[in-house]
């Protein structure tokens, strides 16, 4: 078995603390904002809310500053979120030749993350809040404490004095709700509301949003979930649950690949599993791990020995093996902070 990096008040402000363990801040990534006018925009592969909330608010707003922006992704966002204003116009591809003035990368932990090759070249600002960053950029920004990337965001539009349009909101709030799971994760803070507050005072419609990012499904998804959950193992303690799916499974169901995501949270919702691993087929013997915990467990440390990272309650890692070798090891590791959570260790 091998494994690999996972290649996230009534004054009107929200703040955060002054600096952050690196030195990096809005104010100060707002400054080289200033100083330049062409930007690429990035984040990591495989897309989520947050990733693509965080590029096109961060795209609206310096556009409203005259800046030339290019948003660019390896993958396509999730089917969800193509409703979204400017989701269609980012560009897929897996090479930059041109960077611009500056590259800003958001959400995530190494450039190689962002499957995009020639980013390299131009002179990047790192923005993330997952632990682990590689601090790659010429400038970087580390906010562990921020629920979403899209809180940082939040923070650069109000450095660089762009009003809170309803265009910057709507993708502040996305990244938002899906990086906390619906407000469900414990990286939520008054800040967090407060935020949010905001965007909604700008003209997002929190029912709205949810509405299109979570009851838009395609009927092979639900089919899909169907499958899986019930083909879904609980160990003998009741308290983890290891879920899987195959290409196979998908195209019996009638479903695109992508429908699996969001499918690692529904075991969750049952009261006695704390936590799930959910493996992904991404090719012969290779799987991409997804795992998601209940309070104290700290899901993290474990993605952390397989070279992945993320939160303490969400994170995933890559792995190649046999998959019944994958989920023995998986299963042991994960108990272990199970044990050491509930006071069983």
């Amino acid at each position: 078995m091998t494994t690999k990096t996972d290649p996230g008040s009534d004054s009107g402000t929200a703040t955060t603390p002054a600096a952050t363990a690196n030195g990096g801040t809005s104010a100060g990534i707002a400054e080289e904002i200033r100083k330049r006018q062409r930007f690429v925009i990035a984040a990591h592969m495989r897309p989520d809310g947050d990733a693509i909330g965080s590029q096109l608010a961060m795209a609206y707003a310096l556009r409203h500053l005259g800046k030339e922006v290019r948003v660019v992704s390896r993958d396509p966002a999730p089917p969800p979120l193509c409703v979204f204003p400017g989701v269609l116009d980012i560009d897929i591809t897996d090479r930059v030749d041109d960077p611009g003035d500056a590259v800003i990368v958001m959400e995530s932990g190494s450039l190689a993350r962002t499957g995009v090759a020639g980013l390299e070249q131009g002179f990047l600002i790192n923005i993330d809040h997952h632990v682990g960053n590689t601090m790659f950029g010429a400038v970087n920004w580390l906010e562990t404490s921020a629920a979403a990337c899209g809180e940082m965001v939040f923070d650069v539009v109000q450095a660089l004095g762009v009003p809170l349009t309803y265009d910057i909101a709507l993708h502040v709030y996305i990244a938002i709700l899906t990086d906390t799971g619906s407000f469900h994760y414990s990286n939520i803070t008054p800040r967090t509301f407060d935020i949010c507050r905001q965007c909604v005072l700008a003209g997002v419609n929190p029912a709205a949003v949810a509405s299109s990012v979570y009851d838009s499904s395609p009927m092979g998804r639900l089919r899909l979930f169907g499958a899986v959950l019930n083909r879904m193992q609980v160990d003998e303690t009741g308290r983890l649950a290891t879920v899987l799916v195959d290409q196979h499974l998908a195209a019996e169901c009638g479903a695109s690949y992508e429908d699996a995501d969001g499918l690692i949270n529904l075991p969750l919702t049952a009261k006695d599993i704390h936590a799930v691993v959910f493996f992904k087929e991404a090719g012969p013997d290779d799987w991409r791990v997804s795992l998601r915990s209940k309070g104290s467990v700290d899901i993290n440390a474990v993605a952390r020995e397989f070279g992945g990272g993320g939160h303490k309650n969400a994170s995933g890692c890559s792995a190649s093996g046999p998959i019944g070798d994958l989920k023995d090891t998986f299963r042991q590791k994960i108990t272990q902070q199970l044990d050491r959570a509930l006071g069983r260790a």
